[in-house]
């Protein structure tokens, strides 16, 4: 699995996953449950995959010197 996510795209997606899973914590009632929503952005930025992209032919990573995003 080739990243194609990059660093500043993985910081937020993890700061907004974080953001929303705290919803389970701050909300009352079966609305607290939309922050397990959260586990979609923080699963892909930590593991700097997003299926998404793949289908679209999207990377927002850097090349390395040979031209492979990674």
């Amino acid at each position: 699995m080739v990243s194609n996510v990059g660093s500043i795209d993985r910081v937020l997606r993890v700061l907004v996953g974080l953001l929303l899973l705290s919803l389970i914590v701050l909300l009352d009632g079966p609305a607290r449950w939309w922050g397990l929503a959260g586990l979609v952005p923080l699963a892909t930025g930590l593991m700097s995959y997003c299926p998404v992209y793949a289908l679209l032919g999207v990377r927002t990573c850097a090349k390395d010197a040979t031209g492979t995003p990674g």
